[in-house]
This record gives C-alpha cells, structure tokens and sequence, in this order.
C-alpha cells in the first residue's frame, strides 16, 4: 500500500479519461467513479478570451470561468505578432502565450502560487496536479486555435502514460505538426505556476521523459 501511495504522489494522483480538442468540448479529467456527472456537461463548448473555463484542486474539483480583458488578451495575440517561419519557432510563442494564461489566469482564480510537480506545493492553496494542468493548457491551446493564431500546429486530445506502462500516472496537453504530422506533449506540471511549459515529441513523453 505504501508504495501505491508513493507512485501516486510522484505522478498525478488520479485516474481518469481524457478529453477532445479543437472545437469539440474539453472535458475535464475526473476520478473514475465521478465521470458520470460530468459527460453530458462539455467542460466548454467554445472557449474564447472573454469566457473560459479553467479547473484547479486536483483532478478537476473546482471550476471557475472567467475571462480576460481587452488588453489582457492584446498581450496573448502580441505573442504571435510575426507570424512564426517554421514550427519551432511556432512552438516557442506557445509556450511564451501558456506562461502568460497561467499568470492571468492565476491571479484571478488563486493558483499563483502553484509549485511544479506535487511534493513541493503538497497541500498549499491553490496547487494543481497535471490533470488540472493538462486541462487548462488544452483549454489555452484551444483558444489559441479559435483564434487563428496557430500556422504550424493543431490542437489534439491529451494523453496519459500510467501504470499500465509500469511508469507513474501523468497526463499532458498535445499539439500536432500540421505539415508532419509529429506530435508534442505540451507539459506544464513540472513547472512553477507561470512559466514556458516543456514541449517534447510524444514519442519521448511516453517513454518517461521528464526534466
């Protein structure tokens, strides 16, 4: 038992399903004996920068829609003023524009304050896991995309790597490379509230990788 306790708190204490993308409703990731009460309620429908839905607590247990304001939101766009030559490039505005959305989003909703990972910011106000985060970055990509600000990439379904696998339970937003094809986790948990998520080839992500 002590050492299901341990592997959980290493990765994201939870189990669950994942959700859609793009413009289908994002669906928060919750604890299996939970899902029912939330499958006929899409997390948001069309998330737009002055009403969206984020989730915090672990494993989706609150809720708060909020939204940004005209300048706000200018900041975001900003980002990807020149439009990016090559994916990479692409990629680095992404996660300059996450880092951004958590900041905002932080101040409004009271995760500021949350820690990379889980032992670190175990049991302070405001920490999430990576379901929470998972979330909530598919939530920002997916505003992104609305809004015609990604050239090099689309937004797909989030993905875990757990137990199964003899590897810890984890969970990660995913972009995919229009013109190859390749596919990036999109990882903030590992990460202090507020800065560039890691964008790693999923391939990578699948097999451990971690910083």
């Amino acid at each position: 038992m002590y050492i299901i306790v341990v592997i959980l708190l290493n990765g994201c204490m939870t189990f669950g399903q994942t959700g859609t993308a793009g413009s289908r409703p994002v669906n928060p990731v919750r604890i299996t004996h939970s899902i029912h009460d939330l499958r006929s309620k899409p997390f948001i429908l069309h998330p737009q920068p002055s009403a969206f839905t984020v989730c915090h607590g672990h494993t989706c247990r609150y809720f708060a829609t909020i939204g940004l304001n005209t300048g706000e939101w200018a900041g975001i766009e900003a980002i990807f003023s020149g439009k990016a030559d090559t994916p990479e490039q692409e990629r680095n505005h992404i996660r300059d524009a996450i880092a951004l959305f958590e900041i905002m989003v932080g101040e409004r909703v009271g995760t500021a304050g949350d820690l990379g990972e889980n032992f670190a910011g175990l049991g302070r106000p405001g920490q999430m896991d990576c379901v929470d985060e998972a979330t909530n970055t598919t939530v920002y990509l997916t505003m992104l995309q609305n809004a015609m600000l990604l050239h090099w990439h689309t937004v797909e379904h989030r993905i875990s790597r757990g137990i199964m696998s003899l590897q810890v339970p984890h969970f990660t937003a995913v972009i995919r490379n229009s013109s190859s094809g390749l596919r990036y986790a999109v990882d903030s948990w590992f990460l202090d509230n507020g800065q560039p998520p890691f964008i790693i080839p999923v391939d990578e992500w699948l097999a451990g990788w971690k910083p």
